[in-house]
C-alpha cells in the first residue's frame, strides 16, 4: 500500500520523471516551498521506468523551469478541500510567481496528455460510495468526505466519498439511489457532487481533486448531454435551487490555516527514510518509493518560502482565482504544446 505519487521535471532537452511510494498526501503542501527548494527536492526521488495506471496515482506535478510551467494534482490535501482550496491554490500560485499554475483535474491522464503520450483505457469498474443516513457521524466533521447528489428539484442524497466520483456511475446512480436517504438538502461542506436533471437528461458535475479520463466521462451517460464543472460547486448550487449550499470559507482563516500546515511540513531537516531502513535490516528489499533527505537549509528555505507567499497574500486585495490556477481547460486535455523528448534518467528512470 502506499499514496503513489509521479514527478516530471521538463526541459528544451525532454523530460526525466521520479516517483514516491508515499508522497501524494498534501503534495501541494510541498509545492509551497517554491522552485528553488522544490525541483531539486523532486529530482532527488528515485527515477521512474514505468507508468502506474492513471487510476493508481493519487498526486503529481509537472515542473518545466524553462516555460515556467507547473501542472499538479492530487487527492488530499488542502487544495483539495473545499475549505482551503481557494487559499492553498492562492498560496501555491505566489510561492510560484511569475510561473503559469494550472490544476490537472484529469489527473495522470491530463499529464500524461501534455507529454504527447497517448491515453491509457480507464478502469471499467467503478467503485461507488456508499449513501449516508443524515445522522452519519462523518457528517459532524467540518470538512466530511462526502460526495453531494440531486436530482431533479426535489432530492438530495450524500455519499461517502471514498472512492469512485458518483458521475462515473452513469445513469445507474439514479437507480442505485432510488430508495437512499433523502437528505432534503446539504448545508455542510464538500469533495464533490453531481446535479443530475432526468427530465431534461442533463447532468453537470464538480470536484475539488482530480480523476483520471475525467474527459471522458460522458461516455458513461449515452443520450444525456454531460457538462464538467472542474472545482466551480456555484453550478450545482445552482442547479439544484440551493439544496447544496455549504458556508462560506473566511479567507483569512483558510490562509493562516494553510500557512501553518506548510510550516509543519518544512519544519526542519528529515532524515533519509530508506538509507536508515537499509541500515537497520540489510538483508531486506527496501523499495526506493520514499522521499530523499532534507536539509536544515532546505527546510528554512522553504519556510522562507512560505512565510514570503502568506504575507503577500494577507497584503494584496483578493481577486477571484483566474484560469492560471483554476485549470482553464484542462478538463479535455491541455492546450496543445511542444512535446518534450523523453530522455531516460540514469538507473532508467
Amino acid at each position: 500500500m502506499g499514496n503513489r505519487a509521479t514527478f516530471v521535471l521538463a526541459g528544451p532537452e525532454g523530460y526525466t520523471r521520479h516517483r514516491s511510494s508515499f508522497g501524494a498526501v498534501a503534495l501541494d503542501l510541498d509545492l509551497l516551498a517554491g522552485p528553488e527548494v522544490v525541483i531539486p527536492y523532486l529530482r532527488a526521488h528515485a527515477p521512474e521506468d514505468g507508468w502506474y495506471p492513471d487510476d493508481m496515482v493519487e498526486a503529481g506535478v509537472l515542473a518545466d523551469p524553462f516555460r515556467r510551467l507547473l501542472l499538479v494534482f492530487e487527492r488530499e490535501g488542502p487544495a483539495a478541500s473545499l475549505r482551503t482550496r481557494a487559499a492553498g491554490l492562492e498560496l501555491l500560485r505566489l510561492a510560484w510567481a511569475d510561473w503559469e499554475v494550472r490544476w490537472l483535474y484529469d489527473g495522470q491522464s491530463g499529464l500524461r496528455a501534455h507529454l504527447g503520450l497517448g491515453p491509457q483505457e480507464p478502469d471499467a469498474d467503478v467503485y461507488p460510495g456508499p449513501a449516508l443516513e443524515p445522522e452519519d457521524e462523518e457528517l459532524a466533521d467540518p470538512d466530511p468526505l462526502v460526495a453531494v447528489v440531486t436530482v431533479g428539484t426535489d432530492r438530495c442524497h450524500v455519499l461517502a466519498d471514498i472512492d469512485d466520483h458518483p458521475v462515473e456511475e452513469g445513469p445507474a446512480l439514479l437507480d442505485r439511489l432510488r430508495d437512499a436517504p433523502d437528505h432534503g438538502r446539504h448545508r455542510l461542506r464538500a469533495d464533490a457532487g453531481i446535479h443530475v436533471d432526468p427530465g431534461r437528461r442533463r447532468v453537470g458535475w464538480w470536484l475539488n481533486a482530480a480523476r483520471a479520463h475525467a474527459g471522458t466521462v460522458g461516455r458513461r451517460w449515452p443520450g444525456w448531454t454531460v457538462e464538467f464543472w472542474e472545482d466551480r460547486w456555484e453550478e450545482h448550487e445552482r442547479a439544484s435551487g440551493g439544496r447544496f449550499a455549504p458556508p462560506a470559507s473566511d479567507r483569512a482563516t483558510a490562509l493562516a490555516d494553510v500557512r501553518a500546515q506548510a510550516l509543519e511540513r518544512w519544519a526542519g531537516p528529515r532524515a533519509d527514510v530508506r538509507e536508515r531502513l537499509v541500515a537497520a535490516l540489510p538483508h531486506a528489499t527496501i523499495g526506493r518509493g520514499f522521499g530523499p533527505a532534507v536539509t536544515a537549509e532546505q527546510a528554512a528555505s522553504a519556510r522562507a518560502a512560505v512565510e514570503r507567499a502568506h504575507a503577500a497574500a494577507v497584503g494584496a486585495p483578493h481577486r477571484p482565482p483566474g484560469p492560471a490556477h483554476r485549470g482553464a481547460g484542462v478538463a479535455t486535455g491541455l492546450p496543445p504544446a511542444v512535446v518534450e523528448r523523453p530522455r531516460r534518467a540514469a538507473g532508467g528512470g
